[in-house]
């Protein structure tokens, strides 16, 4: 059974894992204290709390920041952190005190580089798709187009962690299903404020996707997101339901409310060129759960490492790196958001997934990592939210999005 069919197992507590402290795929916990391998729990607020300890992976001791979280309290949550647009980013303590959040970890892979494309601007956008507050905001790129590591086998950009109105926390897919209807027919919607669209295709922006240039999205195809940009583009802005403007290129600077920008690559802009100005246009999208019938108050993306207790197949275990993970027990009910020190060594996607398992999570979920990596929190006695581990690149890295734990 998969993430897919959205099923839920109950998690052995971190009572039960201080009771075993045994080697679990490959990953042992050892202590950050030469008194205990436990994690040294501070409490932040009923439900939330922080604690650190050692991992010993192969690559040697990593040391790690964890909260822990429980959806029962009743005044803990936990949303999406974002900077107010998609195409924006900041670092996690900004984002989690702009949005009054008590703590949070970075979240989604992102395009951060444009090294193949000289001469257009990096989005910052994220890869998956991302709901906020039960708002859609985006849809997920093409695969070949994502940033990050390689996807193990049988995941995909539209892998999602997110949680329900029912406040459970789940893993589940979200695909993007939209259209345009426009006076000559329906067209397929290909992409939601994404700064990839797949070949062919034509995307949707809208206000949620800030200032940043749309030229990105018809940059690479479905399979190398190093390949050129393409040279048959086009774009139309609609209002009211009709086409008020129209241009051979996409451009960029804020999207008015109540508008949306349709940009075509290739057969989307031949198609896009049909349209006058005046043409009546419809545009529809939604993102549609594979496994879970309960909407989504929050999600974003990344990708599974373990289900239902067990490790995916195919898990990088060569690879040692600074890594964020969320892991899910009790039905959906209990959170570990986990984070690595970035200067006390790295661990495999395969050790994070033994890490997670050890802590109580049946299913968990790898974010980005790296100079991305960062757990921040408003400590007890303390007024501001900073960051708790040691960023890798020696400062916080702003990102689109992240995880973000409020209570009150």
């Amino acid at each position: 059974m998969t993430h897919r069919q959205g099923r839920f197992g109950a998690g052995r507590s971190v009572l039960t894992f201080l009771a075993a402290l045994g080697t679990l795929a490959g990953t042992a916990l050892v202590g950050a204290a030469p008194a205990s391998a436990a994690p040294q729990w501070t409490r932040l607020a009923t439900g939330v709390r922080y604690g650190q300890f050692d991992i010993s992976g192969a690559a040697g001791p990593a040391h790690a920041h964890v909260l822990s979280v429980d959806l029962r309290a009743p005044r803990v949550r936990v949303e999406l952190l974002y900077p107010g647009a998609v195409a924006a980013r900041a670092t996690v303590s900004r984002q989690a005190t702009a949005q009054g959040a008590l703590a949070g970890v970075n979240g989604d892979f992102f395009n951060i580089s444009e090294t193949q494309h000289p001469g257009v601007e990096a989005t910052g956008a994220s890869v998956g798709p991302a709901i906020a507050h039960g708002r859609v905001l985006k849809g997920a790129v093409p695969g070949g187009q994502r940033f990050g590591p390689a996807l193990p086998p049988g995941t995909s950009t539209e892998d999602v962690f997110g949680v329900g109105t029912d406040r459970r926390a789940r893993l589940d897919d979200l695909t993007l299903d939209g259209s345009v209807r426009t006076p000559q027919g329906l067209l397929p919607l290909g992409g939601l404020n994404q700064y990839a669209l797949p070949v062919g295709s034509v995307g949707a922006f809208t206000s949620d996707w800030g200032n940043v240039s749309r030229v990105r999205a018809t940059c690479g195809t479905d399979t190398d997101r190093a390949a050129p940009c393409s040279t048959d583009t086009y774009e139309v802005t609609v209002r009211a339901g009709h086409v008020i403007a129209a241009a051979g290129t996409p451009g960029s600077g804020p999207i008015a409310a109540h508008t949306t920008v349709l940009v075509g690559r290739e057969a989307g802009a031949q198609q896009l060129r049909k349209l006058a100005v005046g043409s009546t246009v419809k545009v529809r999208h939604r993102l549609v759960a594979a496994s879970s019938r309960v909407p989504y108050r929050f999600a974003l993306g990344g990708y599974p490492v373990l289900e239902d207790g067990r490790a995916l197949p195919g898990l990088d275990d060569r690879t040692s790196a600074t890594r964020t993970a969320v892991g899910i027990s009790h039905g959906g009910r209990t959170l570990y958001l986990l984070a690595l020190d970035g200067a006390h060594g790295g661990l495999t996607i395969a050790e994070v997934a033994g890490a997670m398992r050890t802590l109580g999570s049946v299913d968990a979920f790898s974010l980005d990592g790296g100079g991305s990596t960062t757990l921040a929190a408003r400590l007890p006695g303390t007024s501001s939210v900073t960051a708790l581990n040691h960023p890798s690149g020696g400062a916080e890295r702003p990102v689109p999005n992240g995880i973000g734990v409020f209570s009150g």
